[in-house]
């Protein structure tokens, strides 16, 4: 099983975000779930939603179903091989979807292709959640995230912190407006999209 610091350190202030944006009961898709110690400690402490892990990558999956086995939760799925980007997810429907540090280290096509599932998967005023670093209106926040973003982009060009307004506008594009940003630990912003209408196309 893999284990990722940064997991350990966000799981908390993620989660004081998720109980008051998540569903009463439902589906909730996680895309991207990497280690697989957020799908445990999530569904532990939201027992009364179904917990659907998810990653692109085989070794996260490995990682994954072993941390899954291991919880033994009845609420938490077996994970499911997805990739963001494609054009058709295996799965139809999620009452809430949640992507934590996925969009600033993969190409931009993968934002679109996730805010793209999301439309397709998701109803009207159901939660669209994103965590992880973001420019906001050209301010990196903090000169770590300056750093971060230069690091990443000289790893691979197609990666770097997004800027907030432009998965905004690529958002709203598809059916989903703003519902809050919220400042969390180390520089870091959960944002809280709804969606309220059927996608128009792509931005």
């Amino acid at each position: 099983m893999r284990v990722a610091p940064a997991a350990e350190r966000n799981k908390e202030p993620i989660l004081e975000v998720l109980r008051d944006v998540l569903p009463a009961r439902g589906l909730v898709l996680e895309v991207a779930s990497g280690s697989g110690q957020h799908a445990v400690f999530f569904a532990r402490a939201l027992p009364h939603l179904l917990w659907q892990p998810s990653d692109a990558d085989q070794g996260a999956l490995d990682s994954v179903r072993a941390y899954c086995e291991e919880a033994a939760l009845g609420n938490l799925r077996s994970p499911l091989a997805l990739d963001a980007s494609a054009p058709s997810w295996p799965l139809e429907r999620a009452d809430a979807l949640l992507n934590i540090n996925m969009i600033h280290i993969a190409p931009w096509a993968a934002c679109l292709g996730l805010l793209d599932g999301g439309a397709r998967l998701l109803s009207e005023d159901a939660p669209l959640v994103l965590y992880g670093p973001f420019v906001i209106d050209g301010d990196f926040v903090a000169p770590s995230n300056v750093e971060f973003d230069r690091r990443l982009r000289g790893e691979n060009a197609a990666w770097g912190v997004r800027e907030l307004r432009d998965v905004e506008r690529a958002a709203a594009a598809r059916g989903f407006r703003l519902d809050r940003v919220l400042p969390r630990p180390a520089n870091n912003q959960v944002v809280v999209f709804r969606r309220v209408a059927k996608a128009t196309g792509g931005a």
